[in-house]
């Protein structure tokens, strides 16, 4: 499968340390924050690998090349303002799925998070969604200090809409998804738009699945987070470095 990696953004939170530098090329534990989703892909087995960018996009460019340094082959996706979640990737749809994968669902991931999620996952996914008949698939983590109410309401391993209760819980997407085309249809090229309404609309059709991740997260916003999750880099891998994707152990469909 082919996944895409989420690098336009302005990263407006970590100023001063993005006024030169694009947020995914910040380092944590002795590597830019990039190179750890594109290292975590491969090792999953996904090295088709689409990566937008906007702001200081050349950067990016230069750093990463075609992503043979780490086995990978990406392409790029340039944006000439940064156009949100769903428009980046309706602007990338030409890379993520064409000939005999043009209806072929993919995993989009947000650059600007750490995780030890086991990417594994993510083909086997992608493998269900047409069995399932779900058109989106989230991956969830409990809700952080700076985020306490949440995004979705997970039961069972679909997300239900607002009015539902019982025992569905309310967690904070983690910027791991595995999305068929289909989900942004409506959406023009070039156009600015959201990845939210469209999983809502989803979720309102009974076509929006997901899954808890316990593991370790973070969401790399400010200067403060990006600090703490350097320190805790090099201390999770220090005494094993030869084994930096030892993933957290998967939570099936």
């Amino acid at each position: 499968m082919r996944a895409m990696i989420l690098a336009a953004g302005r990263g407006e939170r970590m100023r001063p340390l993005t006024d030169q530098c694009p947020k995914p090329l910040l380092p944590a534990g002795g590597k830019p924050l990039i190179v750890w989703h594109i290292e975590a892909l491969v090792a999953a087995g996904i090295r088709e690998i689409v990566i937008n960018h906007a702001w200081l996009g050349a950067q990016l460019e230069a750093a990463i090349g075609n992503g043979s340094t780490w086995g990978a082959q990406v392409q790029w996706s340039a944006e000439a303002e940064a156009l949100e979640t769903a428009g980046g990737i309706v602007q990338a749809l030409p890379r993520l799925v064409h000939g005999r994968d043009s209806q072929a669902p993919f995993a989009v991931v947000n650059g600007d998070i750490w995780t030890d999620y086991d990417r594994r996952r993510l083909p086997q996914i992608a493998s269900q969604l047409e069995v399932l008949a779900l058109d989106a698939w989230c991956v969830l983590v409990p809700n952080p200090a700076h985020h306490r109410e949440g995004d979705f309401l997970l039961a069972g391993d679909r997300l239900v809409p607002e009015d539902i209760h019982g025992h569905a819980q309310r967690l904070t997407f983690s910027g791991i998804g595995v999305y068929q085309p289909a989900l942004f249809d409506g959406v023009a090229p070039g156009s600015r738009a959201p990845l939210a309404p469209r999983l809502r609309a989803a979720i309102n059709a009974n076509r929006a699945g997901g899954e808890r991740h316990d593991g370790a997260w973070v969401d790399v916003g400010t200067p403060e987070r990006l600090s703490e999750l350097d320190a805790m880099l090099v201390g999770r891998y220090s005494s094993n470095p030869s084994n930096p994707y030892k993933f957290s152990e998967p939570q099936g469909a």
